[in-house]
């Protein structure tokens, strides 16, 4: 039923709560806004940056410009290793490559970081390719790093019918959406609640187990008839 499996990378195959959020949280320093509660910052884990500084600060777009620039100094010093790699990824992703199913990262983070990470955490060599935002404005939205990831893969229109995307927010879920891509959601990663069901999520799991039954028992979970 699917054979192309894309995956988030943030909230969905990794924690990366606290590189994030004290990212975000210097960023907001250098403008003068003292944030000592991390937890009010989590809604930036997984929309694009740009997006996120100005619907949760009503910044202006120059505003929002300097402080992803200030976000980054902080993450390319120390955010990007201040990261969890959730338990049981590295048996998903063998479990899924030994089906032969082709594995890929669709991630919003600028993909110079998302590869550094993968390679971090020694998975890197299990994805058929790994695709990310650019630093710049050009490829930052979910529907725009898959329509790139559909590119390079050069799949056909047939063959895009059995993607399935997996991710832990609604933007994962809408974007995947603009393709006619069912998405997976997953409820260890960030999402409000009944953010995913909402969106249109086809299902939500658990755990990485559950994500390796859905994709190989024909979009079901085992015991779930």
């Amino acid at each position: 039923m699917y054979q192309y499996i894309f995956f988030d990378l943030d909230g969905t195959l990794t924690d990366p709560r606290e590189g994030i959020t004290k990212s975000v949280q210097y960023a907001l320093a250098k403008l003068g806004i003292v944030e000592n509660d991390l937890r009010k910052l989590e809604p930036f884990i997984g929309p694009p940056l740009l997006e996120s500084f100005a619907a949760y600060y009503g910044f202006d777009l120059e505003k929002s410009r300097a402080c992803v620039e200030y976000y980054r100094e902080y993450f390319a010093d120390r955010g990007w290793r201040e990261n969890l790699l959730f338990e049981g990824v590295k048996e998903l992703l063998v479990r899924l490559r030994e089906q032969g199913k082709v594995v890929a990262i669709a991630s919003s983070k600028p993909e110079y970081f998302v590869r550094k990470i993968l390679k971090h955490f020694e998975i890197d060599g299990l994805f058929d390719e790994i695709c990310g935002a650019t630093m710049g404005e050009t490829r930052t939205k979910k529907e725009e790093v898959l329509e790139e990831l559909i590119t390079r893969l050069k799949l056909t229109k047939e063959e895009q019918k059995k993607i399935l995307m997996v991710g832990d927010r609604r933007h994962d879920v809408e974007g995947a959406a603009v393709f006619g891509i069912p998405c997976l959601g997953l409820s260890m990663g960030f999402a409000c609640e009944g953010e995913l069901n909402k969106a249109g999520a086809v299902a939500v799991a658990d755990s990485m187990q559950e994500i390796g039954d859905f994709v190989l028992c024909e979009g079901r979970f085992l015991g779930n008839g």
